[in-house]
């Protein structure tokens, strides 16, 4: 039984979770990526060189090495590394972009106003001055 308690622990910690789901849409995205290469990248490059390198092989003492079949996996990899890494890096830069917008929103939003009465800085909620015990007037957002 605490055995079974320690394993239900386990399953219900948040990165569990989180593996599990970046695992699934990993293996989305790699379908989407293989068959970017493979049905896209790999016939451009075939028709370029006018040749299919999978199909290239050598027969040593009768054992027949597929050394093109190794040569695309490596072009493969090369091209899949490089559509992932434009991938990470535009994903980057709109993490970027909203964290600035955040940011700016953030600063632009002011959380003072000035007492009309007594020119202290109180809150922006304040509808009385802590100064000057004035009721401070509701301003009128800007249109």
């Amino acid at each position: 039984m605490k055995l079974f308690k320690e394993f239900k622990e386990f399953l219900n910690r948040g990165n569990v979770v989180d593996l599990a789901v970046g695992v699934v849409i990993g293996a989305a995205f790699k379908a989407i990526v293989d068959s970017f290469v493979g049905d896209i990248i790999s016939p451009l490059i075939g028709s370029i060189f006018n040749m299919d390198f999978s199909a290239l092989t050598v027969t040593i003492n009768g054992a027949e090495l597929r050394y093109g079949a190794f040569i695309m996996a490596i072009i493969n990899f090369i091209i899949i590394a490089f559509v992932i890494f434009l991938f990470v890096k535009a994903v980057n830069k709109m993490r970027e972009a909203a964290a600035k917008k955040k940011a700016a929103e953030e600063e632009a939003a002011p959380t003072t106003k000035i007492c009309p009465f007594c020119k202290s800085e109180i809150p922006i909620d304040a509808t009385k001055c802590k100064f000057c015990a004035s009721e401070v007037p509701e301003e009128k957002p800007e249109e």
